[in-house]
């Protein structure tokens, strides 16, 4: 659905507390964070605004914002 909301603690809700601890004492962690965050605000800019842009870029950026959502859920469930 365009525009929708994605933002960390949407997708697991659960894990909010745990999301915004690690972040806080993992570096690396808070890089993968904030870089879905803003990842994600561009992507919802660009449906939003109706924004033109080529398929292949945009299918790029919704497909990096999934790696992204990946790796975090891995590092909050192995902890």
């Amino acid at each position: 659905m365009q525009g929708e909301n994605h933002a960390l603690m949407f997708e697991f809700p659960e894990y909010k507390d745990k999301i915004h601890e690690m972040k806080m004492s993992n570096k690396g962690f808070g890089s993968l964070v904030d870089e879905y965050h803003h990842l994600d605000h561009k992507i919802r800019g660009l449906e939003m605004a109706n924004i033109p842009t080529d398929d292949e870029n945009f299918r790029d950026l919704r497909m990096r914002r999934v790696q992204l959502k990946d790796e975090i859920y891995q590092q909050i469930t192995q902890q």
